[in-house]
């Protein structure tokens, strides 16, 4: 595992003790996890960015509509056998 160092500001790292007490958990596991926790909320924000993006793209809903189109042939086709 790789050493990380930095500085943070007098108000969260008064913080970070207090809940690392409270959690009983060391300060670094804590810093962890909500990096972990916020890197994928960043992940999710810029996929439903991009979601809010192609649904307005006329070109990406005609291609979504032709996949349902055909996804609906083909469970049709599976009712059939």
């Amino acid at each position: 595992m790789a050493t990380f160092t930095s500085s943070l500001p007098d108000h969260l790292l008064k913080q970070l003790a207090e809940k690392a007490k409270t959690l009983k958990m060391p300060k670094n596991k804590l810093i962890e996890k909500a990096l972990e926790i916020y890197l994928e909320q960043l992940d999710r924000a810029a996929y439903k960015k991009s979601y809010q993006r192609m649904a307005k793209d006329e070109d990406m809903l005609a291609m979504a509509e032709e996949g349902v189109a055909d996804y609906f042939k083909q469970l049709q086709d599976l009712d059939k056998e």
